[in-house]
């Protein structure tokens, strides 16, 4: 059976880590990181973003109210692409080959600002992927059954043809609610062993 493999970015591709994120807004907030911490979740407005229905400035207002701290535009965003770290190296040294094997595809729950940052920050670690479905564009966003089928129907594939690769447990139970082979990964090295695992059935 033909399969295509479709990728998370954050912490399959991309390490991310949020916890930089509520450093820096905590360190020019001038307030305990931990306030932050307890005060904010992955609520309706977070989601309104990831799926392009509302702006950054928008988020950033009701999070500010949420968080119980203000911040110039120029600090919101520097603390909001400060959660990148960079590219897993070994992933992205085993794309190239892996590409000319199965195809490579991304589906990532992101908004426009952080879009614009992975695309030019790590160029390398994503021009092997025939595309990437980014939720703000799409209008649809894990772990919804829907979003799948979206991604699959365009990627030209059945869902049952399609790994699918994430680090977040929920998204992986939505993706095989909707017929993929859906792996989850607590690492790199879970991800470079689903990489190589696959390189060598397609041998």
């Amino acid at each position: 059976m033909k399969r295509a493999l479709l990728l998370d970015l954050g912490n399959v591709v991309l390490e991310v880590d949020f916890r930089r994120t509520f450093r820096y807004w905590a360190s020019h907030a001038n307030v305990e990181v931990q306030q932050l911490y307890e005060r904010w979740q992955a609520d309706r407005a977070y989601e309104q973003h990831e799926l392009g229905a509302i702006d950054f400035s928008t988020y950033v207002e009701g999070l500010g109210d949420r968080l119980g701290i203000s911040l110039p535009m120029q600090h919101w965003l520097q603390g909001w692409n400060d959660l990148f770290v960079g590219p897993y190296v070994r992933v992205q040294d085993r794309l190239p080959a892996l590409s000319q094997k199965i195809p490579l595809f991304a589906f990532t729950n992101t908004n426009p600002t952080h879009q614009a940052t992975w695309s030019s920050r790590y160029p390398q670690a994503i021009r092997h992927f025939r595309n990437i479905y980014v939720s703000s564009d799409i209008g649809h966003r894990k772990p919804y059954v829907s979003a799948y089928l979206h991604v699959a129907a365009d990627m030209g594939y059945r869902p049952e043809q399609i790994v699918f690769v994430d680090d977040n447990e929920e998204n992986v139970a939505g993706a095989l609610d909707a017929g993929m082979q859906a792996r989850w990964v607590g690492s790199e090295a879970d991800v470079v062993e689903i990489l190589d695992e696959l390189a060598g059935e397609a041998d």
